[in-house]
Parts: C-alpha cells; structure tokens; sequence
C-alpha cells in the first residue's frame, strides 16, 4: 500500500512538473490549478512516504 502512495505521488510530482512548466497561454485566461504548489507538496508527501517505506523494511531513520 505505502509504494503504492509512492507512486502516486511520485506521478503527480512529475505531471505537476510538466504542467508547471509549460507557459501560460493568456488567450485561454488564468490557470486555476497551481500546479508549481502542487508539485511542492507531492514531493514532500513522496519524501515522507518514502522516509516511512524504509522505516517498514527495518531501517531506523529517526532517533
């Protein structure tokens, strides 16, 4: 289950990413997502995921 998480936070940090980076086309009006926030969090909530992952394999990561 928690590599499963990994994953999915792992895919919408990438797809945040791509997203965040493509310009902004005025035309079409404001984004309404913002997807640099977005991939902000993801990675945090992979890193945590994964930091918990490890803990599930055996290893001892906090004091």
């Amino acid at each position: 289950m928690t590599s499963a998480i990994v994953g999915a936070f792992l895919a919408l940090t990438v797809f945040a990413g791509w997203r965040g980076s493509r310009p902004a086309d005025l035309a079409k009006g404001v984004r309404m997502i913002p997807w640099r926030t977005v991939m902000v969090f993801a990675a945090a909530g992979t890193l945590l995921m994964t930091v918990h992952l490890v803990n599930l394999l055996g290893f001892h990561t906090g004091r």
